[in-house]
């Protein structure tokens, strides 16, 4: 096996299959050192990387242009990499279940390209063992050749963390696994080449494999005392995040709000672990408690919405509720696992059909995923409530005049759920209804 030096010198190509919010800026900041192949079966996304657009708005024209990569969906173009680095999706179906299908699509696709001595590295978040005991196979199955022998792999967990702007791909701490210590070596060098923060070596696969499982967990379980806690403070008329910046001044207090859990990653990632266990005989109690708490958050604020409505003796079939925000949190396009969804779903059992503005959604992608019309906020009026859900920078020009004028009626009878509370708004109780988590 080639030593990273050998892999420099020869100028060994490294190819990344899937190009999302990882696997993209994966391979523009490895571009920097090595040869880069970008591979992604969306042929239109391949079109507008070509023409330097990034749809997932993380990397800037500037940052495009300036990349060496090479964008394609040609199988064949991917023949002549020594390192395979697999970053596509790993979701959950409707039962919880995780759904590998994108992983090993990828496995099989790199299977026709592999050649002896090449290194296969996932970055995909899975359960513990899946890579060895799912991946693995399928490469073996589909080439004559043997994992450890002719071929070797690694996993290195991704953290990327979609629109915040400090802690990039190359600011944040990377952890790296191998199959043996030769290959644990030269990853390390590889990654290295890219990473400032520094390299974690895991003690084997199935550690780093755990870690990236554990990281979205606790702060699943995190937000699900703070989201649980809110719900028993509002049953008592308590402030939730006075209680928390009172509870704050403590030197051990871990300070974490409530909200609404969704994306790709906190919403997903547990189930990938509560599997994992109950396919040994062991079905999680805290985990799954947690789980259920932040999934039922959507039910709860469009229950409390319409507790408002009454209590303002507004009607409430066909009243026009204005959702500000539909992404899965600010300053990101991405509405995949979009929790806010859950409050659409609710209100229409009550027969709304609500308005839905979003500066940074794709009005294409919310009908293909959602079938849900995005309208434009300058456009908005006569609404009988304003449900602030998601609170995207684009949004703090607005003033309180701004959306108090968009809602009907007077002005106590107006209706501001705020769910993340960054308004800042503080109404006299005799004023308008603002409330938060």
């Amino acid at each position: 096996m080639n030593t990273f030096n050998d892999f420099k010198k020869q100028s060994k190509e490294i190819a990344i299959i899937g190009l999302g919010y990882v696997g993209l800026p994966l391979a523009i900041e490895l571009s920097k050192h090595f040869k880069v192949t970008g591979y992604d079966i969306d042929n239109t996304k391949i079109n507008e990387l070509q023409k330097n657009i990034d749809r997932t708005n993380e990397l800037n024209e500037k940052e495009l242009v300036k990349s060496s990569v090479n964008y394609t969906s040609n199988v064949n173009d991917l023949k002549t990499a020594a390192l395979y680095i697999v970053t596509v999706p790993t979701p959950i179906n409707k039962q919880n279940i995780p759904d590998l299908t994108y992983l090993e699509s990828a496995s099989s696709l790199i299977a026709s390209c592999l050649s002896k001595g090449n290194i296969v590295v996932y970055e995909s978040t899975v359960f513990p063992g899946a890579t060895e005991e799912v991946c693995i196979p399928i490469l073996e199955k589909n080439t004559n050749l043997k994992a450890n022998i002719d071929f070797f792999y690694g996993y290195s967990p991704e953290r990327i963390s979609p629109g915040d702007v400090s802690r990039t791909l190359t600011n944040v701490t990377k952890i790296v696994s191998g199959s043996n210590t030769e290959t644990l070596n030269l990853l390390e060098n590889i990654y290295g080449q890219i990473i400032k923060k520094g390299i974690y070596r895991a003690e084997s696969i199935k550690v780093a494999e755990a870690a990236k499982v554990i990281e979205n967990t606790q702060r699943d379980l995190n937000v699900a005392l703070m989201n649980e806690l809110s719900i028993i403070f509002n049953k008592m008329n308590i402030n939730t995040y006075e209680v928390i910046n009172a509870a704050s001044s403590k030197w051990n207090f871990i300070k974490m709000t409530p909200g609404l859990v969704g994306g790709h990653c906190i919403g997903v990632d547990p189930y990938y672990l509560t599997y994992k266990a109950e396919t040994l005989g062991y079905t999680p109690q805290v985990v799954l408690a947690g789980r259920r708490i932040n999934n039922s958050m959507g039910k709860n604020i469009a229950e409390q919405l319409i507790k408002f409505l009454i209590s303002t003796d507004k009607k409430i079939k066909n009243s026009k509720i204005l959702i500000m925000g539909f992404t899965f949190k600010e300053n990101v396009s991405d509405i995949r696992n979009s929790k806010v969804m859950d409050i659409v779903n609710e209100l229409k059992e009550y027969q709304i059909s609500p308005i839905i503005v979003d500066p940074m959604a794709s009005k294409t992608e919310l009908k293909k995923e959602y079938q849900l019309k995005l309208s434009n906020f300058n456009d908005i009026e006569n609404v009988d409530a304003i449900i602030y859900a998601v609170p995207h920078d684009k949004y703090k020009h607005l003033t309180e005049q701004d959306l108090l004028s968009k809602i009907k009626g007077h002005k106590s009878k107006k209706i501001i759920m705020d769910i993340k509370k960054t308004l800042c708004l503080s109404p006299d109780k005799t004023d308008f209804i603002y409330w938060t988590l």
